[in-house]
């Protein structure tokens, strides 16, 4: 253990709420977290991508790949000019490696989903000789979030990494620091231009908890219930693509891979409680929201946190609540200025929800909170799809779960929890603060505040929030004076929510609550607000 301050932070394996799961070690009163990790986190997709092809390419016959995901396109271009992801796992399987993998089966593009992408990128891997199945084994209306990367080396297990974040294998997500978007787009608001700017992150992470980023995997694929339901429909459309109701037999076991650095993880996942159940998870698993609900009960001094949504009064009560207890905590929460789909339909019942949230948070402390979005520097809107969130440069988080009731309940999700025993006395810090959790929040808030990392090294979190307040009006009052002058640096702008009028209200609350936001929690915890 790396210190009492994990057993403060992290969740114990009776506080995961789920016994039917693998990847807590029984017996071990640490042991729902694993020492001995190195962790990196990688922001912007073209960074991901980059290190996912490169360790793609140092592969040999006898290694294996796992992933999951939400939407794969078998033409996304890992690097500028290719390879595309679909061309790469395809050659691993025909040379000898194993390559697994699970993909949300999806609704359909009708819907603007993504069911004919998933299967393109599955076909072409398994007529390789991979298998890549699409996998509905999900609550009703829910879907498979996760995305995850497990990569093993035969013989060679100081070589395993894995890949944890927000970051999905499609289009749109090649993006970098200078925000111009990726040449590859997909489906979104027009506001955002035919080339969205997107901000995302991922970790690379090395060490055993490798292990239980594997475990993850392999209690989804040796769920014994079929990978799709059995309709007339599926069935031809599963056969048309050629893609079985079981997944095969997984081969041996790893073993977990040896220390690699001093960080400490943990794994936190959502499942649903559904019918039938998950074996690994039959009443579901909410740890995600139960990991959050402690942290924020620790936190005195600041959360910051990029998120794609932040919707719902029940995802803003925690930071609500530490609001309310400690008079000194600041919040700085960034958002996509507009939703990705903010049709007449589909836009209301999305905007209802992060209303609802951010009206309960600035009731709360109306000068402790500030909301941001982002725009690039020729002011266009980035889409922030990044899933972090920072408390008080101690513990921190990425993955693929949202701040919203979906993520936190119904749809599978993959986050990774952080702690770096190393304190961090280089510059003006407070009492406590860690390396690594420090280190991504100057690295995020150089690129955001348009101001050099050593510049924001000497400055405390309330001056750090003062700053955020000052960059935005700076650059609000520019754009109120006709932009004369030079663009004041940075890239935030303060988030206003599209209001909602009467009539939009009455028919995009039920909507928001019954598809867009659905509860997978069992009905007691629904009652008692519990996860």
């Amino acid at each position: 253990m790396i210190d009492d301050t994990a057993g403060q932070w992290f969740l114990r394996p009776d506080e995961r709420g789920n016994p039917g799961t693998d990847i807590d070690r029984v017996g071990d009163v640490d042991g729902s977290w694993v020492d001995g990790n190195l962790v990196r986190p990688l922001i912007h997709g073209a960074t991901y991508f980059r290190r996912l092809y490169e360790e793609l390419c140092a592969l040999r016959p006898g290694d294996r790949v796992y992933f999951t995901d939400w939407r794969g396109d078998a033409d996304e271009k890992l690097l500028p000019d290719g390879p595309t992801i679909g061309t790469v796992l395809a050659d691993l399987a025909r040379s000898g490696i194993e390559v697994r993998g699970l993909l949300w089966r999806s609704h359909s593009d009708h819907l603007r989903f993504n069911a004919r992408e998933n299967q393109r990128l599955g076909t072409k891997v398994n007529e390789a000789g991979g298998e890549v199945l699409l996998d509905q084994r999900v609550r009703h209306l829910s879907s498979h979030h996760q995305k995850l990367f497990v990569i093993r080396h035969k013989g060679r297990p100081e070589l395993a990494v894995a890949f944890v974040g927000g970051i999905d294998l499609s289009h749109q997500r090649r993006d970098d620091g200078e925000h111009l978007g990726d040449p590859q787009q997909a489906p979104m608001d027009p506001r955002y231009g035919d080339r969205t700017p997107w901000h995302d992150a991922a970790l690379e992470i090395h060490g055993p908890v490798v292990g239980d980023l594997l475990r993850t995997f392999v209690e989804r694929w040796d769920d014994g219930h079929p990978l799709d339901r059995r309709t007339p429909y599926r069935m031809i459309v599963q056969r048309l693509a050629r893609m079985p109701r079981h997944p095969q037999s997984l081969p041996e076991e790893f073993p977990d891979p040896p220390p690699a650095g001093p960080h400490a993880v943990q794994v936190l996942r959502t499942y649903a409680r559904k019918s039938p159940g998950y074996p690994f998870a039959p009443q579901g698993e909410r740890s995600i929201a139960r990991a959050y609900g402690k942290a924020f009960a620790r936190a005195r001094k600041l959360i910051y946190l990029e998120d794609q949504y932040l919707w719902s009064e029940l995802i803003a009560q925690g930071i609500h609540d530490a609001l309310e207890r400690s008079p000194d905590l600041r919040v700085i929460i960034v958002v996509p200025r507009y939703p990705d789909a903010d049709g007449p339909v589909t836009g209301p019942p999305e905007r209802f929800g992060q209303l609802r949230a951010v009206r309960m948070l600035r009731r709360a402390a109306p000068a402790r909170v500030g909301i941001y979005n982002l725009e690039n520097a020729a002011g266009a809107p980035i889409y922030v799809h990044a899933k972090i969130c920072i408390v008080d440069d101690v513990w921190f988080t990425c993955g693929s779960d949202n701040f919203n009731r979906r993520s936190w309940t119904s749809d599978s999700e993959l986050t990774c929890a952080v702690l770096d025993p190393t304190p961090d006395d280089r510059d003006l810090v407070a009492d406590g603060t860690r390396r690594l959790a420090r280190d991504l929040r100057l690295e995020v808030w150089s690129e955001h505040l348009g101001s050099p990392r050593s510049s924001l090294a000497q400055l405390d979190l309330l001056t750090g929030f003062e700053l955020w307040r000052r960059t935005a009006a700076e650059l609000e009052a520019w754009y109120a004076g006709g932009r004369k002058g030079p663009r004041p640096p940075g890239r935030i702008r303060p988030h206003e929510t599209q209001p909602l009028t009467r009539f939009q209200a009455l028919w995009a609350e039920p909507l928001y609550r019954l598809i867009y936001d659905p509860d997978g929690r069992p009905r007691r915890m629904r009652r008692n607000g519990e996860f």
